[in-house]
């Protein structure tokens, strides 16, 4: 019987064969704590009694949702943090180089195959390297802290097959916001999406990242792509045996199977208040805008920043619309530094801030209020999470938000 990505990475975790539904011990490989909850990782480590944790390598804290701090309790996390990895001997610490789903493939703490945990439920990203990662809570992470292992149960895997060549105004958000549209909010709870076709197979791994960070909007456990040449240059590695198995098996048994065809995808927008209410950008055209947010662990990216560039170069932003970017990482910020990218988002009118989770979380610059309206980049548009609970948030691709930027209002791009 063959197996899909995720059980290959279980049974070689484990050493035994799995199937779904099975509840399995893992010895897990990397975990990431970000500033939001480390106060109350902190708290219920000491209060289950660990003294010293498993292996403080496997350990990494991100200071990147509260930075700068923007409320006054926002740097008791930062003190907390600092005295935790001061007292227990913590190594890596971030403290303003980005948001942490793009530090831990982009620094190299989580490589195709491995198995790892954060507190934040879009952990699922690194997926994009082939590695099977989710979102847990404070308690599971203090365990895992002690003891190195965690239970899970092994999920059911859904194939999403995709084929041919998107068209040139069409990015892998537009495809990852019409797969949850298409499943729902809940279709895919506790189970693994596994990405492959030809369109797959020539996205960068910046792309897959995005479509991995959303699996979550429809509930997945987690997501997973085949590691390839492209996965090994990003890593900085070269592909061992086990590595490049990490593919589904052709008699592997999954729950359900969906097939695109990358020609039939066009711009699409979640609309407000829920991930899966999708629609053709082109059925919302002419809504009026406030704000434009390009950034987030969704589409902070260099590619992202590029393709918002090509669209802004020699315009202007429109009159009474703010335009807010926010890089995913310090290195990303410095890579649109050399190349000109930041020059042609300012020239257009855009406001660059620092690297960080910035107006995703709403804890930040950019926040919005009642009756306003913005197109954003990241993974939620939930009532209340960028302002009031009436902002109405619309999710879009780089290409689009940018496009819309432009006009002033919801518009196609070309």
């Amino acid at each position: 019987m063959g197996e899909t990505i995720i059980e290959k990475i279980i049974r070689h975790n484990t050493g035994k064969a799995v199937k779904p539904g099975d509840i399995v011990t893992v010895n897990v490989d990397r975990v990431m704590i970000h500033d939001i909850f480390i106060p109350f990782v902190a708290e219920k480590f000491e209060e289950m009694g660990f003294t010293k944790l498993h292996d403080p390598d496997k350990v990494v804290l991100i200071y990147d949702h509260l930075v700068p701090a923007s409320q006054q309790d926002d740097t008791r996390h930062f003190r907390t943090g600092d005295a935790f990895a001061d007292k227990y001997g913590l190594t890596h610490v971030h403290r303003s180089d980005g948001i942490c789903h793009q530090l831990m493939t982009e620094a190299g703490y989580v490589k195709p195959g491995d198995i790892a945990f954060g507190t934040d439920s879009h952990t699922t990203t690194y997926g994009c390297v082939g590695a099977f990662s989710s979102g847990i809570g404070y308690t599971e992470m203090a365990s895992i802290l002690g003891t190195g292992t965690m239970w899970i149960k092994v999920p059911e895997t859904i194939k999403v097959v995709i084929d041919g060549e998107l068209p040139e105004n069409v990015m892998s958000k537009d495809i990852i916001l019409r797969l949850i549209g298409d499943l729902r909010a809940d279709g895919a709870t506790y189970r693994a999406l596994e990405f492959a076709g030809s369109t797959i197979e020539n996205m960068t791994v910046a792309s897959r990242m995005t479509m991995a960070n959303m699996a979550i909007e429809a509930g997945a456990k987690c997501a997973l792509f085949t590691p390839d040449e492209k996965t090994a240059e990003y890593c900085n590695i070269e592909l061992n045996d086990y590595q490049k198995s990490l593919v589904g098996d052709p008699d592997a048994t999954y729950m359900r199977t969906i097939t695109y065809k990358a020609e039939d995808f066009v711009p699409v927008m979640a609309l407000p208040s829920q991930v899966d209410k999708i629609r053709n950008v082109s059925e919302v055209e002419g809504t009026e805008i406030d704000q434009v947010f390009i950034g987030s662990c969704t589409n902070g990216r260099l590619e992202d920043l590029q393709a918002a560039a090509e669209v802004l170069k020699g315009k202007k932003v429109a009159d009474f619309v703010k335009l807010i970017v926010t890089p995913a990482s310090r290195k990303i910020y410095k890579q649109a530094a050399d190349m000109g990218i930041l020059t042609i988002l300012s020239e257009a009118g855009a406001i660059i801030t620092h690297p960080g989770c910035g107006l995703c979380c709403g804890r930040t610059g950019g926040i919005l209020s009642d009756g306003e309206r913005v197109v954003a980049t990241n993974n939620r548009n939930f009532l209340g999470r960028m302002g009031t609970s009436k902002v109405e948030i619309y999710l879009a691709s780089p290409k689009t938000a940018a496009a819309c930027a432009v006009a002033g209002k919801i518009v196609s791009p070309k």
